[in-house]
This record gives C-alpha cells, structure tokens and sequence, in this order.
C-alpha cells in the first residue's frame, strides 16, 4: 500500500524505488502484484513514467483511509500501553469498590495523572472471567480465588470479626472463640463471594461448624441479615458494612484475616501501563505492611 502510494504520488518508478530504498524491479513487481490481485491495472505507463488511470485515482482515496486508519490505532495502541498515558483494566470484587480501590486509583493518579483507569466490578465469578477472557488485566480480590498460572500479590491483611446484633446476648463480649457461636444461626455467603473460601478454610481448621440459616449473595447482604437479628457471620471491619446496630467482636484464634491483594495470568501479556501499576502496588503495600509492624 505505501509502495502504490509513493508511486502515485512520484509517478515515475525511479524516484518511487529510491524514495523507498528499494530497487525499481522489486517494485514494480510489488505494482504488478497489486494490480493483479485486484484485477486491473492502476496506472498508464510510458517507459519509467507512470501515471494514475481511472481505477488508481478511485483505489487511491481508500488506500490512504486504510493507513490513516492503521496508523491511528497505532497510536491507540501506544498510548493504551504506555506506561504514563495507557489504560489500567482492573475487575475487583463489589465490597472492595467502597474503599480500597478508589484510594488505590487516587493516589496512583496523584502520582502518574495521565494514566487511566478502566473499572468493572462484581461477584467471584464474574471477575474470574473477566481475567480468563483477557476483558482485564488483573483482578483486585482474596487469595483463596487464585490458582496456579495466577501470580499475587498481598495489598493488605484484613482482620476479620465475628458480628452480632446489638441486641444478641454475646454484644457485650470483648472477644469470642468460633466455639462460643455453636448453636447460634450463622449467615453465610453464596459460592460466589470471594470471601466465603477464605472463612471455610479457617473453619475446616477448628472445631467450630457451621449452622449455616441463610445464604446471602454479598457482604451487605450478610450485615444487613445481622443487624436484623436473624443470625451472626464472620466479616471483615470495611467501610460499607459498619452499619448502625452491628457489634464487632475479635477472634480469639490466630489467623483470621482476610487476604486482599493483585492477581494476573502469568502467560498472558502485560503491558507497560498495568505492569507499572503492579510495581507501585508491591511497593506501597510493603511499605504499609513495615509500618502496620513496627
């Protein structure tokens, strides 16, 4: 296409092979090869001198549109992967967007204001798929939802509560064990959330069962149930969940805090911009995770 176009323009297979570096037989093989794959000749010819016949002039207008085109999204394709103008694609579960992830992109964007961010949340399912079917470069989610091919990285380590109602019988304790809930109606999540794993892997590690009473879709869902009296579950102190009439009661029990962090397919490709992204994640979670230490 860009041999026709210098062509058209020189009109004259010379200049044109010189302009482009190449020998004036290779292109006018190239011409001719052109022309024969369209099935009709695009110029009048008088020795080295060309010149546009009625098809060239109509085939011209489209061949420049084609690579105007293709240089335009070129450019896109450089500007969504730079690390200082691209696009960040983030899928993150729906509890998460209360807080974490507007600070994450406030403060990267204090940081690098070009980059931009493209945003979608929702429920374990559906972020998995978002990064399985490449719609995302990462997910912000629990560890417990990452496999083999997925990289982590931690972002925090949440402390998870065992939440009753003001008005249960256990509101006024200063801290229980998973055992002191036996017996108590338990609110649990649907496979769905992303934190259901991270509590049944815990209580797989104790003696405490679950008298599972209701299966809520989200973690709203589940504080919404508490406040009302109909059971108790396991959450962790977010915003969006510290509603008016929840009492939040430590874990006597090690261990209990839920893991939020970075995920990514290892052998998919990553650009400069989300890759960048990553780097100032590890290294300010490192940096909060040594000052929550000291």
């Amino acid at each position: 296409m860009e041999y026709f176009l210098t062509a058209a323009r020189l009109q004259h297979m010379t200049m044109a092979s010189k302009e482009l570096n190449i020998t004036q037989p290779a292109l006018s093989h190239s011409i001719s090869k052109l022309e024969h794959e369209l099935g009709v000749p695009l110029f009048e010819r008088s020795g080295r001198n060309i010149q546009l016949n009625r098809y060239g002039m109509m085939f011209v207008k489209w061949v420049e549109q084609a690579l105007d085109n293709i240089r335009n999204g070129m450019q896109e394709i450089e500007e969504w992967s730079h690390p200082d103008t691209g696009v960040v694609s983030i899928s993150y579960l729906n509890i998460l967007g209360v807080d974490l992830v507007p600070t994450l992109v406030r403060d990267y964007q204090i940081r690098y204001p070009q980059v931009r961010f493209e945003l979608k949340q929702g429920n374990n399912g559906d972020i998995n798929n978002h990064l399985e079917q490449g719609r995302s470069d990462m997910l912000i989610t629990s560890k417990e939802t990452t496999t083999d091919h997925h990289e982590w990285l931690v972002i925090e380590q949440i402390p998870l509560y065992i939440v009753v109602s003001s008005r249960h019988r256990l509101a006024d304790r200063p801290s229980l064990k998973l055992d002191d809930l036996s017996g108590e109606p338990f609110v649990e999540l649907k496979n769905n959330c992303g934190l259901r794993n991270s509590i049944l892997s815990r209580v797989q590690n104790s003696s405490f069962t679950l008298d599972s009473a209701y299966d809520a879709e989200d973690l709203a869902t589940v504080a919404g149930f508490i406040k009302a009296g109909l059971g108790v579950s396991v959450l962790p102190k977010t915003p969006g969940l510290m509603l008016e009439g929840l009492v939040w009661i430590p874990v006597l029990e090690e261990g209990w805090f839920w893991e939020v962090g970075l995920t990514w397919r290892k052998d998919r490709y990553m650009s400069p911009a989300a890759k960048r992204f990553v780097e100032y994640v590890g290294h300010s979670s490192s940096a909060r995770i040594a000052e929550t230490l000291s």
